[in-house]
C-alpha cells in the first residue's frame, strides 16, 4: 500500500505543515513503507490529486484551515480514499472551540468560561457584555482567540482588559469570530489519545514549560523554547483526572485513531479541557512524538499505529 502524505496548506500553519510532512515521510521511508509526499498549496491541489486516482492511503499532516477542519477529510471520504485520523464531522467540531467547548460542557467536561466575539460587536459592547466579570473573577485575566484557528496563531493573554482592543484586532486578522475567555492559572498539559487494538488509550502526560512569556508559536516550534517534563510529575489520583477528561473530550468528538488534548491543570489538580486537534503537529520539536517516546514507542511505530486504528475505523 502507497501511502501519500498530504502536507503544506496556505495559512498561517503552512511553515509547521512542510516540517510535520517531511518527518512523516522520513519515518515511513526509514520503515520500508512506500511512501510519497504532496505539497497541497490549494484545495485545486487536492483535487487535481485525487482526479489521478493513484492515492491509496492518504495521511494527513496537512495543519489548520481545511486541512484540520473537516474540508479534506470530507474529500477523502467522498473519493473513497482512507487517511489517518477523524473523520470530518469529528475534525470540523474540534477545529470550532465554540462548537466544541459547549459540546464538553453538555458532556460535564471542564472547561474555561468564555463569550463569542464577532467583528460586528465593539470592544465597548464586549466589555459590557454580563458574563465578562465572571471572566475575570477566576484569575483577573483574559485569552482572546481565534475560534477557528491552530498553533496558538492569534492568541493573546491579558491581564484584565486595557489591551482588549488590540487583541480582539489581532486575533480578528485569522478569524471572523473570536473567544474570550477566563484564564486559568496552573499548569499548561498535553495527551496524546491513541487507539490501540480497539482501545483508546493515552501516551504519557507531557507538561509544558515555556523558557519565557506562555505557550505560543515561537515557544512551540523554536528548538530550546519551552521545556518539556515527560511524564508529567503528577500524583496518580491527578493522573487518572487529566487522562479521563483527555479520553472523554476525545470520544465527545467522535475522534478516531489519535488527538492531542491540550488541558489547563489549576492550582487545586483539577483540569480544564483547552482544545482537541485532531492533526497535531509531528515535527522534530512536537509532542506526539515526544509522548511516545517516553512511552518506548519509536515515531515510525507510532505511525504505524496510526494508520492500522485508521484502516479500521475507515472500514467501520
Amino acid at each position: 500500500m502507497m501511502i501519500t502524505v498530504l502536507y503544506g496548506g496556505e495559512g498561517p500553519e503552512r511553515e509547521v505543515s512542510l516540517r510535520s510532512g517531511a518527518a512523516v515521510t522520513s519515518a515511513f521511508a526509514e520503515r520500508g513503507r512506500d511512501v510519497t509526499g504532496a505539497d497541497l498549496r490549494r484545495k485545486e491541489d487536492l483535487f487535481a490529486l485525487l482526479d489521478e486516482g493513484n492515492v491509496e492511503f492518504a495521511f494527513i499532516a496537512l495543519h489548520g484551515g481545511w486541512g484540520e477542519d473537516g474540508t479534506l477529510q470530507a474529500a477523502l471520504e467522498m473519493a473513497g480514499v482512507p487517511f489517518s485520523g477523524s473523520g470530518h464531522a469529528a475534525c470540523a467540531l474540534a477545529m470550532d472551540k465554540t462548537a466544541s467547548k459547549a459540546l464538553f460542557r453538555w458532556k460535564g467536561i471542564s472547561v474555561p468560561k468564555g463569550i463569542e466575539v464577532t467583528g460586528e460587536r465593539g470592544v465597548r459592547d464586549v466589555l459590557d457584555d454580563p458574563h465578562m466579570p465572571s471572566l475575570l473573577e477566576r484569575s483577573g485575566k483574559l485569552v482572546v482567540k481565534p475560534c477557528c484557528s491552530g498553533s496558538t496563531v492569534g492568541v493573546s493573554i491579558l491581564s484584565g482588559t486595557d489591551r482588549l482592543a488590540e487583541a480582539l484586532e489581532d486575533a480578528f486578522r485569522y478569524d471572523p469570530r473570536v473567544l474570550v475567555e477566563e484564564y486559568v492559572s496552573g499548569r499548561e498539559l498535553t495527551v496524546t489519545v491513541y487507539e490501540k487494538e480497539g482501545v483508546h488509550r493515552c501516551l504519557p502526560v507531557i507538561e509544558i514549560q515555556p523558557v519565557t512569556g506562555f505557550y505560543d508559536y515561537s515557544s512551540k516550534y523554536t528548538p530550546g523554547a519551552s521545556e518539556y517534563l515527560v511524564p508529567a510529575p503528577l500524583s496518580e489520583f491527578v493522573l487518572r483526572r487529566v487522562e479521563a477528561a483527555s479520553l472523554a473530550a476525545h470520544a465527545a468528538l467522535g475522534c478516531a485513531a489519535y488527538s492531542r488534548v491540550d488541558l489547563r491543570l489549576d492550582e487545586e489538580g483539577f483540569p480544564s479541557v483547552l482544545e482537541v486537534n485532531t492533526v497535531p503537529g509531528m515535527t522534530a520539536t512536537s509532542l506526539v512524538p515526544k509522548a511516545a517516546a517516553a512511552a518506548g514507542i519509536s515515531f515510525g511505530e507510532f505511525l504505524e499505529e496510526v494508520v492500522e486504528s485508521s484502516l479500521a475505523a475507515r472500514r467501520g
